[in-house]
């Protein structure tokens, strides 16, 4: 603008009259005045104000976008930039700004007298390194003296994963983590230092944001004439994406809190919590498929046609075919999953809600695995104080499963993959209508007919809901209530088409619908005293009550096709509708109606906790914990459980202040723990209903002495941390004394009058479980371009039983398949590992005959527990771009290989079946007269190192002004295994438990390990 053009519109330089006109002087003051009104505030608020810039870093120097940088207690604030910049006006009166950002610490930094400020952000994980979680609270990782593994989101494995115990498989030490089957959903068996259970599960306690679990899932089992279903997962109803940390306490003086729940380690699982800042909203997707891992070599349609010849088999079973009948029900697996989250708050009011989906289809044809999830945490304060607040977390998910027909026990006929390993490769899976054959009358099961023909649907709705409101009396004193209840409801729908050839419903059909019902309700007071008590002495103080109720009760209706009056069939026909739609069609006289509720258990415990911290270098942790429990009988209400642990950190002390060592911290523990996973009412006299008149029938004779099984354990451990943390190692020694073992029916003790019932009682007997375990990390390097790091954990276990009354021999380990009735292949004894296999020794074949040489008879000829654990985990950082690869192996173990035993053993070759690869290249023609003989022929090692996961990752950052840290990912799972075992898989442990007593390393015609990719992305907004 010119300066004459300025100087015609500048009304400043010409005289007030002018530019006011004829306005009166009473009329510019009154104007004057109104405005100054107007604009006195916005004037006061600008002169009020100064400006503050900064920048926000992670780790890795590298600036971070997104950060919420506001002044507390106001709602001023920004965001940071794509390069981590910010500048803020901000009151001249504020002092501190708060910096937070989801996956990091939140953090107030002091502004007084500075106009610029950096900030370096600690992720989660890193904070998870100062504050642990413990039973019923918090402690500062340096006050820990117990043996205690913590991992977060940053240390989990990688993957699509149905339940969250899989996040860290092989990647803490002292525990094994075992996939029981390759079904989607499916169970896996955890042992926390060794196993100790002679009845039970043997199983850790699981405990959810404070919340113990029940430990069972409310999907109804299934027993038909073909066996029993595998067992699902109970933490299925959580989504892995919404879990924060994993906790495993592992020894006594870390578990006696949990007092008599306690004997088999516990878990501590938290959920993820809403961030202070702006709202942000989180997604993440990916899919993939998944395939058979390996394979069970078995005899090709040309491999059989010779060795028809080569065994003198009748040439009449070559149908002159060539099929693949274990590819025939399997499938290239499909999966996606979708998990978004909205979090945000403000110091005052922080939530999250969340919402995920996953449906994952199995590797065998007609199974899968959904489940619909959502969580929401809410934590809220009160008062002008904030002393009063609650916390409310509501988890809520439903899972559906279609099952195939892969049993525990069912015999030759009964499992799917048993039927597809043993098919005739030469004969027909279709007939000439394109339906899948079914010859009535025989016994040998077509596994595509099997397949087609068998329905199998389940659906489990679970709620955890929990309100805790907590009020901080000051600094030091606060007291939280926690009121939770658990609720869980399952249903099953089963039906077998009457065209497939099982013998007990060919013909006929056969429909089943139950449903079960579990529900857990608690209460918690606690009192929570922290505060120093002398200049150099920390007291942290914990007192509570507890009371917690279990219920658990279902119903079932089974049947049968209806039958004619000679008892011919008439069956459920073939209508397009599954049987169990109309189940009222069934045959009256077959129908089994079944309904059951287990005694209502109450436990109500006292406990309490004291750590002294005295200098941060000596510390001293003891904690006793009372349960009364009704499952106890009526002399032994009450069970003690107290622990006792030190630790010195000598890192502290004046005389090793070297720059080098950053910790070096001792530690010795000792605790007693117990275990009352037993069945409910076992103490006192119960009776049953009988099926057909109604008649009562007594089932357990009462106990007034029995007790919770006792486990002590003393621990000595050492943590270090050299060179900046970038080496870190912390090991252990264990030994753990298991007595008072819970078992029914000792011989000695008489049956009821005019029943079957047992007497629980405690054994006189003795189990040890000892070992070393280390766990140890390198950062090799660390800068902002490259890292390059590992971490290794290694476990040696040996178990042994003792003192149990002389002659006893306690049998388990139920072999299935023809011609294996009966026959239990491992013992509980003295002087032998838990579950010990016992057998005759197998002295090979006699080359003229083609024989069995003479057996050595049965004696104790492997350990089915491992003795050797071991993880290795790396990972690569250049650039955005990261790499992972995690191992997992074990070691010393035996697996007997039921499915090559009863299945795939040379004699059904003559019955026109299929057989193993390696016994037909056995080097000596074996007789097909040899008997289906359980040996060590087919104990094998159990030895085996997987590479269980691989991630590719690529860090994109921001993409425009919307989406925020986004990131691409490629995983791969159980990408190899190497092993001599000839099994799918030797990470196997099918349930083949005789009544109560549970069994270990059996290996029967189990659902096939899956190799999975998956690609996903995930990004903020």
């Amino acid at each position: 603008m010119s300066n004459n053009l300025y100087k015609r519109y500048n009304l400043y330089e010409q005289p007030v009259a002018q530019r006011v006109g004829r306005a009166k002087p009473a009329l510019l003051q009154l104007l004057t005045f109104a405005l100054l009104i107007v604009l006195l505030p916005l004037l006061g608020h600008a002169q009020a104000t100064r400006a503050i810039t900064g920048k926000v870093v992670d780790a890795q120097a590298t600036g971070l976008p997104g950060v919420t940088v506001i002044v507390p207690g106001t709602t001023v604030g920004a965001s940071t930039g794509p390069d981590g910049t910010f500048q803020l006006q901000v009151p001249t009166t504020a002092t501190a700004l708060s910096f937070s950002f989801i996956g990091y610490t939140t953090q107030r930094v002091d502004i007084t007298g500075k106009n610029s400020v950096n900030v370096t952000m600690k992720d989660d994980a890193q904070a998870l390194g100062d504050v642990v979680v413990v039973g019923y609270g918090t402690a500062r990782k340096e006050d820990l003296t117990g043996a205690v593994s913590t991992l977060s989101t940053k240390d989990f494995n990688k993957g699509t994963f149905t339940s969250p115990d899989q996040l860290i498989q092989g990647r803490t030490s002292g525990v094994q983590i075992t996939q029981n089957s390759g079904q989607p959903g499916g169970a896996s068996t955890i042992r926390i230092r060794g196993n100790s259970a002679v009845t039970g599960t043997g199983q850790p306690l699981y405990v959810v944001d404070g919340v113990p679990l029940d430990g069972r899932s409310a999907r109804p089992g299934l027993n038909t004439s073909a066996g029993d279903s595998p067992d699902s997962n109970p933490l299925n109803f959580l989504n892995p994406a919404d879990i924060e940390t994993l906790t495993v306490l592992k020894d006594a003086s870390a578990t006696a809190i949990y007092g008599s729940r306690a004997a088999y380690g516990v878990v501590l699982i938290t959920t993820k919590r809403g961030k202070v800042g702006e709202p942000r909203f989180d997604f993440g997707v990916s899919g993939g498929a998944a395939s058979i891992m390996r394979r069970i070599k078995v005899l090709n349609a040309s491999q059989y046609r010779e060795a028809l010849t080569y065994y003198g088999a009748p040439a009449s079973n070559d149908k002159g075919q060539n099929n693949d009948p274990l590819d025939a029900i399997l499938q290239t697996g499909p999966l996606q999953n979708y998990n978004g989250a909205v979090s945000g708050g403000g110091e005052n009011g922080r939530y999250r809600l969340s919402l995920g989906y996953l449906d994952q289809k199995g590797i065998v044809k007609k199974t899968e695995f959904q489940k619909y999830s959502a969580n929401f945490v809410t934590n809220v304060k009160f008062l002008e104080s904030k002393r009063l607040g609650v916390d409310v977390n509501i988890t809520a998910s439903q899972t559906r499963e279609q099952l195939a027909p892969i049993t525990n026990n069912g015999d030759f006929r009964g499992s799917l993959i048993g039927q597809a390993l043993q098919w005739n490769p030469t004969d027909s899976l279709y007939g000439a209508n394109g339906l899948p054959i079914s010859r009535l009358g025989s016994t040998t099961i077509n596994p595509v007919a099997q397949q087609q023909y068998y329905d199998d649907h389940s659906r489990v709705t679970t709620a955890l809901a929990s309100i805790s409101p907590y009020y901080k009396f000051n600094d030091w004193l606060e007291y939280r209530a926690l009121v939770a209840v658990n609720y869980s409801t399952g249903s099953r729908r089963t039906s077998i088409d009457q065209r497939l050839n099982i013998q007990d419903y060919q013909r006929f059909g056969y429909a089943a619908v139950s449903a079960t019902e579990l529900q857990t309700q608690q209460m918690t007071h606690t009192l929570n005293f922290n505060k120093k008590i002398a200049s150099d002495l920390n007291l942290n103080a914990l007192v509570g009550y507890e009371y917690t109720k279990f219920n658990y009760s279902g119903t079932g209706l089974s049947g049968r096709g209806p039958a004619n009056s000679d008892g011919s069939a008439i069956g459920f026909g073939t209508y397009g509708l599954d049987y169990t739609n109309y189940l009222q069609y069934s045959n009256p006289s077959g129908r089994l109606i079944s309904s059951f509720v287990d005694p209502v258990t109450e436990l109500q415990s006292f406990f309490g906790r004291a750590t002294l911290n005295y200098k941060d270098r000596y510390l001293l942790t003891a904690t006793l914990r009372a349960d009364g429990s009704t499952k106890f009988g009526d002399n032994n209400k009450y069970g003690y459980f107290p622990s006792i642990s030190a630790a010195w950190d000598i890192s502290q002390e004046d005389f090793l202040k070297v720059d080098a060592i950053n910790q070096l911290k001792l530690r010795v523990g000792y605790g007693r723990t117990g275990n009352q996973e037993f069945p409910a009412g076992s103490a006192r006299s119960q009776f049953v209903f009988q099926a057909n008149n109604g008649g009562l029938q007594q089932t357990t004779n009462a106990n007034p002495n029995l007790k919770w099984q006792s486990d002590e354990q003393y621990n000595g451990g050492v943590d270090v941390a050299l060179f900046n943390n970038r080496l870190t190692l912390t090991a252990d020694y264990f030994y753990k004394r298991t007595t008072d073992l819970l078992y029914p029916n000792i011989p000695g003790f008489p049956a009821a009058p005019g029943g079957s019932s047992v007497i629980w009682q405690n054994l006189n007997g003795v189990i040890v479980n000892k070992g070393v375990e280390v766990l140890a990390g390198i950062t090799a390097f660390d800068s902002p371009a490259f890292g390059l790091s590992f971490n290794a954990n290694a476990t040696f276990v040996k178990n042994n039983v003792s003192g149990l009354p002389n002659a006893l021999i306690i049998q388990t380990g139920t072999l299935s398949g023809q011609g294996l009735s009966g026959v239990l292949a491992e013992t509980i004894q003295n002087g032998q590992p838990l579950n010990g296999f016992y057998l005759p020794t197998y002295n090979g074949i006699n080359p003229t005959t083609g024989l069995y040489n003479e057996f050595t008879p049965a004696s104790y000829v492997g350990n089915p527990n491992p003795t050797t654990l071991a993880g290795l985990s790396t990972t690569a950082r250049f650039q955005k771009l990261s790499l992972t690869a995690n191992f997992n192996g074990v070691f010393g173990n035996k697996i007997y290989n039921n499915t090559f035993n009863s299945v795939l053993n040379v004699s059904q070759i003559r019955a026109g079946r299929n057989i193993s690869l390696s016994e037909y290249q056995l080097g000596v023609k074996e007789s097909l007269a040899n008997a289906v003989t359980p040996s060590t022929r087919f104990l094998e090692s159990g030895n085996f190192v997987k590479l269980a996961n691989v991630t590719l990752s690529y860090a994109l950052g921001d993409l425009g002004k919307v989406f925020k840290g986004a990131s691409v990912y490629a995983i791969g799972q159980n990408l190899f295994v190497i092993t001599k075992y000839r099994g799918f898989d030797p990470e196997v442990n099918t349930n083949k438990s005789s009544g109560v007593v549970p069994s270990a390393g059996i290996d029967y015609t189990g659902y096939p390990s899956a190799r999975t990719f998956t690609f996903g992305v995930n990004f903020s907004l």
